[in-house]
């Protein structure tokens, strides 16, 4: 295992909040850490610009006090994910207050992010990025970057098509780093079963949607509980890049799932949203496979602490100490 010494003394148990578009908010992130699981969400959900910096404050301050009046608690550090692509006309800016505040993880999407690792690791802090393939994956290592979070097939948002027991394990071959794995989980077992495939760190997000600090609207929240993986629609259509969307929030918004225009890559744009732009932004709900095994909406606290029995009783039904 390959798991970073900063985290080493400071997780619940071995798992990683994703950073998820609209849904995450300093309230999740706060919550996931002092639950003791790393909690993230993205730069660009902190919007202008100029809010990123209040929320990284009052993520900061909350933590440290909770660490202070919990001294025997476990304390997870928090991740900001930055969109490492050419549209993302904020990512300096973004940068700049993330190395001014010593944020302690940064994700990255997309393009290799040479500069972004340099950047970070001038504080000391690490840098996760995202791959779906081997070819993103030595692209990422050849930066330098610390850990691998593998979105394999089923996975929410902009999901790869790999299972993840072929990616893993290729991965495994030629990275020493922590490998964070994404793709349709949601119980502490399957936590497990990414600990056995060889990934140090499981990655959830969808299973975050439906807490009671998530920003997401209730309707979003229900749809989560109540669909299955049969329910998860695969396409490029959105952003050019394949992701996966709830079926009934496509609906929802007039279209039919099964007659998509395919775009492509060059229509992405990242950084240039607000609240008034196109729909699929806001109406078009992402989540992963795994949503058929969510059935209650609950405070994320709650959540970590099932996971942790869940975790713990299948370590034991395993014979595992």
């Amino acid at each position: 295992m390959a798991l970073p010494e900063s985290l080493k003394d400071s997780l619940r148990i071995p798992l990683v909040g994703a950073p998820m578009f609209i849904v995450s908010n300093p309230e999740l992130v706060i919550a996931q850490c002092q639950a003791g699981i790393v909690g993230s969400f993205p730069a660009l959900n902190a919007r202008p610009q100029t809010a990123l910096e209040e929320w990284i404050v009052q993520i900061k301050t909350s933590l440290a006090e909770y660490a202070a009046a919990h001294p025997d608690e476990k304390v997870a550090p928090f991740a900001v994910n930055q969109i490492v692509h050419a549209s993302n006309t904020r990512l300096q800016e973004d940068l700049e207050t993330c190395v001014k505040h010593e944020v302690p993880i940064i994700i990255t999407s997309l393009r290799p992010p040479a500069d972004v690792v340099a950047a970070v690791h001038s504080y000391g802090g690490l840098v996760f990025h995202d791959v779906i393939s081997m070819r993103h994956a030595r692209k990422a290592i050849e930066q330098g970057v610390d850990g691998l979070i593998a979105v394999t097939a089923g996975a929410g948002g902009h999901a790869g098509p790999l299972s993840p027991f072929a990616l893993v394990k290729e991965i495994r071959k030629e990275f020493d780093g922590a490998i964070i794995l994404s793709g349709s989980m949601s119980s502490g077992g399957d936590i497990l079963a990414a600990q056995a495939m060889g990934a140090d760190l499981a990655y959830f997000g969808t299973r975050f949607i439906a807490t009671a600090e998530a920003n997401a609207i209730g309707e979003y929240k229900d749809m989560v509980v109540k669909s299955s993986a049969a329910d998860i629609v695969y396409t490029p259509y959105f952003t050019g890049v394949p992701g996966s969307y709830l079926r009934g929030s496509i609906e929802r918004a007039g279209l039919d799932p099964e007659n998509l225009n395919v775009t492509d890559a060059k229509h992405m744009d990242f950084g240039k949203r607000d609240e008034s732009d196109a729909k699929a932004w806001k109406d078009i709900w992402g989540a992963g496979q795994g949503v058929g095994n969510i059935d209650a909406v609950l405070p994320a606290r709650d959540l970590v602490l099932r996971l942790e029995q869940e975790y713990r009783d299948c370590r034991t039904r395993l014979g595992i100490s």
